[in-house]
């Protein structure tokens, strides 16, 4: 009897991952290179490589920094990462209770240019396509769009 082929992945079909991180930086690299990999499948390029990777670091960092800041430090935060052809589409929600993002300084103006509050939210801004935020505060939503599509 022979062995059934092995059904191939449709390369076109978008990667889906729904990951529960801990404060741990093993596990944060491990979410990142695991998203680096799905990126590579569609051949993004090195530029967009770097823009959602830090965007995705400013968001775990925040999540853990601010977010859980008076949570036990074993509390998850939900990754959530769809990479298409086109776009990437990322989640990142804590379970602290949330914040106002128009609330944070502009780290641009000279009046805060000494205080490292929104440096975090300026990168994500300046790389992704779009960023939203729900209600509470405590889930940013980043969308990345390939250049040129």
């Amino acid at each position: 009897m022979q062995p059934s082929p092995r059904a191939h992945p449709d390369p076109s079909k978008p990667e889906h991952v729904v990951l529960r991180l801990h404060n741990d930086r093993g596990e944060i690299s491990a979410a990142e290179n695991r998203l680096l990999e799905a990126l590579d499948k569609f051949a993004y390029a090195k530029a967009s490589r770097f823009a959602v990777r830090l965007a995705v670091e400013e968001a775990l960092t925040n999540a853990f920094r601010h977010g859980h800041r008076r949570l036990p430090r074993e509390t998850p935060v939900t990754l959530d990462v769809t990479v298409g052809p086109e776009e990437v589409k990322i989640s990142v929600e804590d379970q602290g209770p949330g914040f106002t993002p128009e609330a944070v300084p502009d780290p641009t103006l000279d009046e805060n240019l000494d205080k490292p509050a929104g440096r975090g939210l300026m990168l994500m801004r300046a790389y992704m396509a779009s960023i939203d935020y729900n209600a509470k505060g405590n889930r940013v939503t980043l969308v990345y769009r390939r250049p040129g599509a």
